[in-house]
């Protein structure tokens, strides 16, 4: 037996936490476990009840729940204010709304609620697909409250479909303002970013620890987007620059917090070729901005103005003056085919271990890695006198790792207590951190000066825009050795044992997830297509949307031929816009109430009534068609005269009580009955009726 139909309210009530839960859906990760659970119970127990049609429970009990809510809200955040407890607090408080949903009241509330959760969500992603995921939040909300204002149509209630359509031509109708306001309200500082580090996701970090980087390459998510001014280098050519590690710290490495008071110097450069190019960088949360190498000049970021400023470290490294904990935007020049990254020429002596300048690039951890040092010590004495030739050992060693029978690998399994020692000497398995960490290590004790590099490299170019995109999983590490006479060069061990990395960017292949297998397994570009698509789809929505700044506004006023409009006089003729529309709006509005009063059937009657007072007929003005039709019979001498009147009123008199739908044209109708009754014969001893014109609502 078939379950009856839920009824109206019911079915409204289900649909309204429909949209509730999908939207409060991209907070489940941003506030605290039992606040998101707590929310779900709340809606789950709400449609249980509107489905079984049970009694709503007791304000006690809400009661208490709001009180265990506020003080779980204290407990995890230590306070009631703020953008995080807040957020909390909306959550929770947005989902035990609707257990009291006893009047229309109530649900303008929950509807409220869930359009500033809405805003909410934006506060910590402003990504395409939370756009699209916040578009249909905003159509099932707003297709709810239209639901509520919905009347019964013959007892019976508006189908879901109607009020889902009436709601997107509503969308549809306020899209053009809401792009004009868009492109034309004046831009200020970020409105919907919440600084910090909970904003910015994992990325590269001032300090490493074997297995660090290979995570990171299990990572898909974007870090970087370039857009070259030509074409794109070569992969091998594709080195991001990020945190320079020079300290050891236990089995990791760090970066250098104190610098000496002169520079590390190098010699500097021939010409090489430049690439000039556009980055958006991705919030990464890092203190260093990961250019492509090697930028001599500080990047511009044109979305900023003149007032943004970079440092250039020592080490070769740009610094913001804030944490990348948010997106970037900036253009760059990259100097490539040469290693040097410090601007003054060394002495020409050789390094010594005392020298401060040098000894924090010569110190190896005490007391660790004794079977690599040892090793170091024992292949050492043959390749000659300490730090006679640097670039004769570093090639040495790289020679040595090809020899060898060294396996790159994402997964080189669990490592002894030295994890140096263990990837050297024993297992030979590991990823780009470990090569370097161990090559530091042996060039260190040889007397090199030696560092380690993260950053990025490679990347892959999107087929359809010709972005270059660089992905967490894009990840490197690599060595910088100092060589007389030339400075720090690049030596990339990974090279050595997986060229292909190297010269055509090829990545390690992580895990799918069940999606990709699946995609893959239906066709295996379909996958590559799509995210190639989607990619493209996301740059433009940076580039256009979350790129759209006061400067880019600038240009656009400009093209529209509005030179030198500064924000003020921007605002100044929106408010002035504003007013016209709400202006012209409020006439219209005025204009179609008065037309409306203006109906047919009361112009008809008017202009009918005017005739036959014309003709010396006064007529009641309540009087219907057979009403009219009885009152003229009575001064009429005989029924003869309404013959011909007869008729058009009796068919007025049934259009009126008639369906809509088979109603025919009233016009007409009214147009032989006053044709009719111009032609009734003039009562005796009357004067035609004075008129100055039409009745206020005649015609």
């Amino acid at each position: 037996m078939s379950r009856p139909a839920l009824p109206r309210e019911s079915r409204d009530t289900l649909f309204l936490l429909a949209a509730l839960a999908w939207t409060l859906l991209p907070q489940c990760t941003q506030v605290p476990l039992w606040c998101a659970v707590l929310a779900y119970a709340a809606l789950g127990w709400r449609a249980w009840l509107a489905w079984s049609g049970q009694a709503l429970p007791s304000r006690h009990l809400l009661l208490l729940a709001l009180v265990g809510a506020s003080a779980g809200t204290l407990i995890s955040h230590q306070s009631l204010l703020g953008p995080s407890a807040g957020v909390t607090l909306l959550v929770v408080l947005s989902a035990l709304k609707t257990l009291e949903l006893r009047a229309r009241r109530d649900a303008t509330v929950v509807f409220y609620l869930g359009f500033f959760l809405v805003l909410a969500n934006f506060l910590h992603s402003q990504s395409l697909v939370m756009a699209v995921a916040m578009g249909l939040s905003v159509w099932l909300l707003l297709t709810a409250l239209v639901l509520a204002h919905l009347p019964d149509r013959l007892q019976t209630p508006p189908p879901l479909r109607q009020a889902l359509a009436l709601s997107a031509r509503l969308l549809l109708t306020g899209l053009p303002l809401v792009v004009a306001l868009f492109l034309l309200f004046p831009r200020v500082a970020p409105l919907w970013s919440m600084p910090g580090p909970g904003t910015a996701r994992t990325g590269l970090s001032d300090h490493l620890s074997l297995g660090d980087v290979a995570e990171l390459a299990q990572d898909d998510t974007l870090a970087l987007r370039l857009q070259f001014d030509g074409p794109a280098p070569a992969s091998s050519q594709l080195y991001f620059r990020g945190p320079v590690l020079s300290e050891p710290d236990g089995s990791g490495w760090q970066r250098r917090r104190r610098f000496t008071a002169g520079t590390d110097p190098a010699v500097a450069a021939t010409p090489a070729r430049q690439v000039r190019y556009e980055m958006t960088v991705e919030p990464l949360g890092l203190g260093t901005l990961p250019l492509l190498e090697n930028a001599r000049t500080a990047p511009t970021q044109p979305d900023a103005g003149p007032d943004r400023s970079w440092l250039r470290d020592p080490e070769g490294a740009w610094t913001p003056e804030r944490p990348l904990t948010e997106r970037l935007r900036v253009q760059a020049t990259a100097v490539l085919d040469t290693p040097v990254h410090d601007p003054a020429t060394p002495p020409d002596q050789p390094v010594q271990p005392d020298d401060p300048r040098w000894r924090p690039y010569l110190a190896v951890p005490e007391g660790q890695h004794p079977r690599t040092i040892a090793w170091a010590d024992e292949h050492g004495a043959n390749l000659g006198p300490p730090r006679a030739d640097s670039a004769r050992r570093a090639q040495w060693l790289l020679d040595h790792i090809r020899q060898q029978p060294f396996v790159y690998t994402l997964a080189p399994g669990l490592s002894g207590p030295d994890p140096v020692d263990s990837f050297w000497l024993d297992r030979r398995a590991g990823f780009c951190e470990h090569y370097a960490s161990a090559v530091v290590v042996v060039l260190r004790r040889w007397g090199v000066p030696a560092r380690i590099v993260t950053g990025y490299l490679g990347g892959q170019v999107n087929p359809l825009n010709g972005v270059l995109e660089v992905r967490q999983r894009d990840a490197h590490a690599w060595v910088e050795y100092w060589q007389g006479h030339r400075g720090w060069v690049r030596l990339d061990p990974t090279g050595a044992v997986a060229p292909e990395r190297i010269e055509r960017g090829e990545r390690l292949a992580a895990p799918r997830g069940l999606v990709g297998q699946t995609l893959l397994q239906l066709d295996p570009q379909l996958l590559e297509q799509a995210r190639a698509l989607w990619g493209a789809a996301e740059h433009q929505w940076n580039q256009w949307v979350l790129g759209y700044s006061s400067h880019r506004q600038q240009d656009l006023l400009r093209a529209l031929g509005w030179d030198g409009v500064d924000s003020r006089a921007l605002g100044q003729w929106l408010a002035g816009a504003f007013a016209a529309v709400v202006g012209i709006g409020a006439a219209w509005v005025a204009l179609r109430t008065r037309l409306q009063r203006r109906d047919p059937w009361l112009l008809g009657h008017a202009r009918l009534l005017q005739i036959l007072r014309r003709r010396g007929y006064e007529m009641p003005g309540h009087l219907a068609p057979t009403g009219l039709l009885a009152h003229l019979a009575t001064m009429t001498a005989t029924t003869a005269d309404l013959t011909e009147l007869r008729r058009p009123l009796e068919l007025l008199s049934q259009w009126r009580y008639a369906d809509t739908a088979q109603r025919p044209p009233l016009r007409p109708l009214w147009r032989s009955a006053q044709q009719a009754a111009r032609r009734l014969p003039r009562r005796q001893g009357t004067q035609p009726a004075r008129t100055t014109g039409f009745r206020r609502g005649g015609g």
